[in-house]
């Protein structure tokens, strides 16, 4: 039987497109999942963890594209581990690759190998963009939820004793939201 696993990263994308590419290849049952495939081992795949608990020995794994399945090449490695183990096999669609086959499985670990070194790459690219950015006195991320005046006034509460926790409870925001405020006070104060 082909099992297959449709992912995208967050609620307001659809798996529609993946969906119809699996059926048509012959899946006879589809799980669909919502989750980042930030953090690569990290991540929480309910889904994908029910799919592999459904398949069977002779039974095929199979995804519309590699990086639906895993974003990194180890835990690339424990899921396939995991096929082995159930007896079971792998499907790419897009990449055309399987594990039922020697030369399958040897492609399958270097297009794996490529996909997480890209990553890398992208994230090399993104950390010196910040970097930059920085030297050139922008501070990325999102936009505060409280006014400059609320800003100060958060900042003068929490120099004047109270914690972060209190002052976000006082402004109802998350604590995050104050520390975030007060670790750019800090960059900003370095600066002068």
């Amino acid at each position: 039987m082909n099992i297959g696993y449709a992912r995208v990263s967050t609620e307001d994308q659809s798996t529609a497109a993946q969906v119809e590419q699996l059926e048509a290849f012959g899946c006879q049952r589809i799980y669909k999942e919502n989750k980042s495939g930030g953090a690569a081992g990290r991540w929480d795949r309910p889904k994908l963890n029910e799919a592999i608990e459904a398949l069977l020995p002779g039974d095929t794994l199979v995804v519309w594209k590699l990086d639906r399945l895993s974003r990194s090449l180890s835990d690339l490695l424990h899921i396939l581990k995991q096929l082995k183990d159930k007896g079971a096999h792998f499907r790419s669609l897009t990449e055309a690759v399987e594990t039922e086959s020697p030369h399958g499985r040897m492609v399958m670990q270097m297009l794996g190998v490529f996909a997480e070194f890209e990553r890398a790459m992208i994230r090399e690219r993104t950390k010196i963009g910040l970097a930059r950015a920085r030297a050139a006195g922008r501070v990325g991320g999102p936009k505060f939820k409280l006014s400059p005046a609320q800003q100060q006034a958060a900042v003068d509460m929490i120099t004047s004793g109270k914690t972060q926790t209190e002052v976000g409870e006082l402004f109802n925001v998350d604590r995050s939201t104050i520390s975030r405020l007060m670790s750019e006070r800090r960059v900003l104060a370095r600066k002068s």
